[in-house]
């Protein structure tokens, strides 16, 4: 265990008896307990494993490779269709947790596995991505945006190409560009 993490277990309003026990299956595995963007983190060899997070629904295990696990028990969940790598267990109660156990650890187990052999997740690129027709026309009409939004590193620009495609009216899509043309010339991400 470490303690700069304690505070996240201690301090958690809800699910605490469900990350405690999860922290305690985790930590069992030999992984090492970090902090990183403001949860407990497990790692191998400094490399991300597995993360404890809560939601006001559930609390989960987010694993950071889990579209390479085989999910033999069909428990991995894409959290949205735009989420490439990660997979999570949702759990709303200890009990769900406890009978788990030895299926989680043969999860974690498998991560372990699939780190220590270098896989890597085949990710999209930017220009996968199909850039909304309410965006292109900007683009197209305005050059300043476009060397803008090119200059823009490739997670910045598919933020933007995702939040920009979201909604089904075209006239939210434009409203939402005119919003954040600003944040492009200024070569700002959508949530900096």
């Amino acid at each position: 265990m470490n303690p700069k993490v304690d505070f996240y277990f201690n301090e958690a309003q809800k699910w605490q008896k469900e990350i405690a026990q999860l922290r305690m299956i985790v930590l069992d595995c030999g992984l090492t307990e970090e902090l990183k963007w403001g949860c407990p983190c497990y790692t191998f060899q400094k490399k991300n494993i597995v993360l404890i997070h809560v939601f006001k629904e559930y609390c989960a295990l987010l694993f950071f490779k889990g579209a390479l696990l085989r999910d033999a028990k069909g428990i991995l969940i894409q959290q949205t269709m735009n989420v490439q790598a990660g997979r999570q267990i949702r759990f709303t109660g200890v009990q769900e947790i406890v009978e788990l156990k030895p299926i989680l650890k043969t999860y974690i187990y498998e991560a372990i596995e699939v780190e220590k052999a270098g896989l890597k997740i085949a990710l999209k690129k930017t220009s996968d991505f199909q850039v909304p027709e309410e965006f292109q026309r900007k683009l197209d009409a305005n050059p300043v945006l476009k060397t803008a939004f090119n200059a823009l590193t490739p997670g910045r620009q598919r933020g933007y190409l995702f939040h920009f495609a979201q909604p089904k009216q075209s006239k939210t899509r434009e409203s939402r560009i005119e919003k954040h043309i600003p944040q492009i010339l200024n070569g700002k991400g959508l949530n900096d």
